[in-house]
C-alpha cells in the first residue's frame, strides 16, 4: 500500500514529485531553495533590508512552481505565463547581480552579508539562465505557429 493511498494531498504529493524532475521543477526548486538561504543569509547580516529581494523572488518562484505544478496555466489563459515567467526570471536576475555586487564589494567586516551576496550571485547565473530556457521555449513556439498556414 503506498503511503499517498487515502490522502488528500497523495495527488499533490505525486504532481510535485514529478513535477521537480522535469527540467523547469529543477530550476525552479533551486531557484526557491537558493531564495531561502540568501535570506537566511541577509537576515543574519548587519544590514537586513537585502533580504526583500531574496522574500520577493522567492515568494514569486513559489507561486510559478505551484502555476506549473497544477497546471494551473492551461486553465487560465487569460495570462500569458510564458512571458509572465520571463519577465520574473529577468527581473530577478539583474535584481540579484545588482544587489549581490553591492554586498560583495562593501560587505567588509559582514561575513553573512558576503555570503549572501555570493550565493546571490549563483542565483542571479541560475536566474540567467533560466530566462534563457524561457527564451528558448517562447523562440520554439512562436516558429511552430508562424510555419502553420491554417488551410
Amino acid at each position: 500500500m503506498a503511503e499517498t493511498e487515502g490522502s488528500p494531498f497523495g495527488g499533490c504529493l505525486e504532481k510535485m514529485k514529478s513535477y521537480v524532475r522535469t527540467r523547469k521543477g529543477t530550476i525552479l526548486t533551486a531557484e526557491i531553495l537558493l531564495s531561502f538561504i540568501i535570506l537566511i543569509c541577509y537576515a543574519a547580516s548587519m544590514y537586513g533590508g537585502y533580504s526583500a529581494v531574496a522574500i520577493c523572488e522567492m515568494v514569486f518562484a513559489i507561486i510559478f512552481f505551484i502555476v506549473f505544478m497544477m497546471e494551473l496555466d492551461k486553465q487560465f489563459l487569460v495570462v500569458n505565463w510564458l512571458w509572465s515567467d520571463l519577465i520574473r526570471a529577468a527581473i530577478g536576475a539583474a535584481l540579484y547581480l545588482i544587489t549581490s555586487l553591492i554586498c560583495v564589494i562593501g560587505g567588509s567586516g559582514d561575513g553573512a552579508r558576503i555570503a549572501g551576496g555570493v550565493f546571490g550571485l549563483v542565483a542571479g547565473i541560475l536566474f540567467v539562465y533560466d530566462s534563457y530556457t524561457i527564451f528558448l521555449d517562447i523562440k520554439s513556439g512562436r516558429q511552430h505557429t508562424a510555419a502553420s498556414t491554417g488551410r
